[in-house]
């Protein structure tokens, strides 16, 4: 059996939908790799819905993969990482394109695309042609986070360098709070949400003011866990928790497990909250 049947084999491939998922995740795993391999981990970090995924065993796939620089560098370039790979797909007999994303106005953000020139087959699976993985990699990080190395052991043994729980947590709630998906509800967010509160991560408070004071969403004055709370709230209370509950479901394997979501319910969710600096 090849690497990549084996990282396969440990999917439910039920439907085409498992398949995407899967194969998708895999060449997630396959970038983490080609960036070990490219030092990038010596100066970022993982963070985000994915290594949620890939690290901490969430039950939902994730799109991108997101970093976060360890210090400061808007001059930082994704660029001197393509080579890296490359290789690594290459090394698998995978072809693949990365596409360095055209910024219109200047942002903080480094972002890139990652997709197969050809389709991708093994086991008895043949990928559909438009998975892309976005890379977006923030330069101008606000810090206060703390990091620690998680293993994987495919397509090789190595590390990766990611945020702490109560620091993924912290980044989970500034976007669930001050996100502008336009008329839209990220289900995703809300899930993730729910993961965290049921598993007892305690929320990095001083990691998520200095996110939000970073975007302008909230003043120095913003310290404790209360006015945190009456935020969260009144968020709760404008969300389409229907709208939301659509939005993950093609991400989830089992979507009767979201059918009781409602204001009600998240309110009592956001009551049982931990916070790390309480």
């Amino acid at each position: 059996m090849s690497i990549l049947d084996n990282m396969l084999s440990k999917y439910n491939l039920a439907t085409d939908a498992d398949v995407y998922n899967a194969i998708r995740e895999i060449m997630q795993e396959i970038a983490l790799a080609g960036l070990y391999r490219g030092g990038f981990f010596n100066k970022a970090a993982f963070y985000g819905g994915t290594c949620l995924r890939i690290f901490h065993k969430i039950n939902r796939f994730s799109e991108d993969l997101d970093f976060s620089l360890l210090q400061k560098n808007q001059d930082f370039k994704l660029e001197p990482y393509f080579k890296a790979l490359s290789i690594e797909f290459e090394a698998l007999g995978l072809d693949i394109q990365i596409t360095q994303k055209e910024k219109k106005h200047s942002t903080n953000i480094e972002s890139a695309f990652l997709k197969p020139i050809n389709d991708i087959y093994f086991l008895n699976f043949k990928s559909q042609k438009n998975i892309k993985i976005k890379f977006e990699v923030d330069t101008n990080p606000p810090l206060g986070f703390e990091v620690e190395n998680k293993l994987l052991l495919q397509p090789f043994s190595f590390y990766v360098n990611c945020f702490t729980l109560p620091d993924l947590f912290a980044g989970k709630m500034h976007a669930l709070l001050f996100r502008n998906w336009k008329n839209r509800v990220k289900g995703r967010d809300w899930y993730d949400f729910e993961w965290y509160a049921r598993n007892r991560v305690k929320l990095n408070l001083s990691h998520f003011a200095e996110r939000a004071y970073q975007t302008n969403h909230l003043n120095k004055n913003f310290i404790g866990k209360e006015e945190f709370l009456i935020l969260l709230k009144e968020r709760i209370k404008k969300v389409d928790f229907s709208s939301a509950a659509k939005e993950v479901a093609v991400f989830i394997h089992n979507p009767e497990s979201i059918n009781i979501w409602s204001i009600e319910y998240f309110l009592q969710v956001a009551g049982m909250l931990e916070f790390k600096n309480s």
